[in-house]
């Protein structure tokens, strides 16, 4: 069982032998999740680049450039105020 202390700023360190089980690194990602039991439970969130390749390519899709997009959130901001 592995213990952590919990400063007066609300942070906690995970200790190093939890790091290296869930594989988390510096700048990684972690999701911290209360269940009814008055439990927490770490999940590791981080991605690699790798893992993300190609999650935004559609078949048949049109490519949209930057400024097309920005012109599309000007436009929903600007009906919405």
């Amino acid at each position: 069982m592995a213990l952590a202390t919990i400063t007066t700023k609300g942070q906690v360190t995970i200790p190093k032998d939890i790091r290296d089980y869930l594989h988390l690194h510096q700048g990684d990602k972690i999701e911290i999740v209360a269940n009814d039991k008055g439990e927490a439970i770490i999940r590791p969130i981080s991605k690699k680049v790798d893992d993300l390749y190609g999650i935004l390519k559609r078949p048949k899709q049109k490519a949209v450039s930057v400024e097309e997009m920005n012109q599309v959130i000007k436009n929903r901001f600007k009906n919405k105020f």
